[in-house]
């Protein structure tokens, strides 16, 4: 056995109490390396005891460090609350989509902390990936596993077009807005009149840039400043829609509570909060676990892109993550660049400067937020991890990846600090910080009003 450790193992065991001779030494010390997880569980005595270094930590991942929500330059209507109602409408609106069956809130439940609880998600079709939760994201200057996205509006305009999420086509929803009076009004009360689209030869009742192949000729057909008109209203529904999930903000969990606590020094109340394992599993997350590394912050996410050798969904094809959506964003004309957004571009910095070549960004797929966690499983990209034990068992032994390079290493923890750390994942639960009506579907509102 090497000396260090043996040294290493003899302090730890005198910090303990325990009474090494001369002639038991090594065998003691073997004993302890045979019992390696409790020894190591053990050399913190009080769970409940930070040194300030760690409170300042534990303070930056408290909610009360998350800073005011910055404008969203980039919609005009982000912090409007007429948008916002219609947004909380749009949402929930099942005749937004190709078969009349599928809203916002199918992928994105409030129960479930705005996500489904599927592998990958069911919509129209079944989508390659697990939908993340919307709380929180406008905080996120990327949106979706791959970042394809850089702003809440033209995120919410991608499934509206995508065959296996909404499966239909701007033209489409655009006439639902037009033709119906409630929505027409909120339109127009907020981006002012929608002209006459009554003419089918100029605006077809189906019609976009999109996979199904009549809708994208009847698209083609149509005049350039035709298509602007549509591609304006179009773009305003989803800059509705950000308006409704900007509102959604993660509430209090016991972590935050817990950090409050330890800052006051209130001993009493740290153990009424926190079990010795979930303090322990706090102490593992910040520490050996070396987590804060990605998760780190108020929400718990760094909101970069990482690739941590995620196994692929041996039933789909293969999932470059970043590196396509990188360049997805560029070319995206909904983004912070381009003619829809009400961004100044000069402000468009994390666009302008975001890495678009390297190793590091293959199969890299954005850190989502730990808050919550414990409800939102299964987890990965494509839903390949059933549970959290099996997650701190993927992390702790650092697998290579199979398509880029993996940034993980081993980190050895014993089976009672992973216990621990999974123990500790659960107090990150929160109810979401929203007013109850915005948790509803308004439809299902009038008709128990009715």
């Amino acid at each position: 056995m090497n000396r260090t450790i043996i040294y290493l193992l003899i302090v730890i065991a005198a910090v303990l109490g325990f009474v090494f001779t001369a002639n038991d030494t090594q065998e003691n010390a073997e004993i302890l390396v045979e019992n390696q997880s409790d020894v190591v569980m053990q050399v913190k005595l009080d769970p409940h005891e930070w040194s300030s270094k760690e409170l300042g930590i534990l303070q930056s991942l408290s909610l009360e460090s998350l800073p005011a929500l910055p404008p969203d330059a980039s919609n005009f209507v982000a912090d409007n609350s007429i948008a916002s109602n219609f947004g909380h409408q749009l949402f929930f609106d099942a005749r937004l989509s190709s078969n009349g069956e599928v809203s916002c809130a199918s992928c994105h439940k409030p129960e479930l902390k705005f996500t489904d609880g599927l592998p990958r998600s069911l919509g129209v079709g079944v989508t390659p990936r697990k939908s993340m939760t919307i709380i929180g994201t406008a905080y996120s200057p990327w949106l979706f596993w791959d970042g394809r996205k850089d702003s809440q509006w033209s995120q919410a305009l991608g499934p509206l077009e995508n065959p296996e999420e909404h499966g239909a086509n701007r033209n489409f929803y655009v006439h639902i807005i037009a033709n119906d009076a409630s929505y027409r009004g909120q339109y127009e009360s907020l981006f002012g009149e929608i002209p006459d689209l009554s003419d089918a030869i100029r605006f077809p009742p189906s019609a976009g840039p999109v996979s199904d192949p009549e809708a994208n000729a009847a698209w083609d057909s149509m005049a350039p400043e035709d298509k602007e008109v549509i591609n304006k209203i179009f773009v305003n529904l989803g800059k509705s829609i950000a308006a409704y999930e900007r509102l959604l903000m993660p509430g209090n969990s016991r972590f935050d509570d817990y950090v409050e606590s330890a800052l006051s020094n209130n001993r009493q109340q740290q153990e009424e909060l926190f079990t010795e394992s979930e303090a322990r599993g706090l102490d593992v997350f910040i520490g050996k676990a070396q987590c804060i590394n990605c998760h780190n912050g108020p929400l718990l996410t760094n909101n970069a892109f990482h690739n941590t050798g995620i196994p692929p969904a041996l039933d789909l094809p293969p999932d470059f993550g970043r590196i396509e959506g990188v360049y997805m964003v560029k070319e995206d004309p909904f983004n912070c660049l381009g003619e829809y957004s009400d961004e100044d571009q000069e402000q468009c910095e994390d666009l302008i400067y975001t890495r678009t070549e390297g190793q590091e960004i293959i199969a890299a797929f954005k850190t989502p937020t730990l808050r919550n966690v414990a409800e939102t499983s299964p987890y990965m990209h494509s839903g390949q991890i059933p549970n959290l034990t099996e997650v701190i068992r993927h992390y702790n032994a650092a697998p290579l990846a199979v398509r880029g390079h993996s940034e993980l290493a081993t980190i050895d923890l014993t089976t009672e600090e992973m216990r621990a750390l999974e123990d500790f994942l659960h107090t990150l639960s929160s109810p979401v910080d929203v007013s109850a009506e915005y948790l509803e579907s308004p439809w299902q509102q009038l008709l128990s009003e009715e």
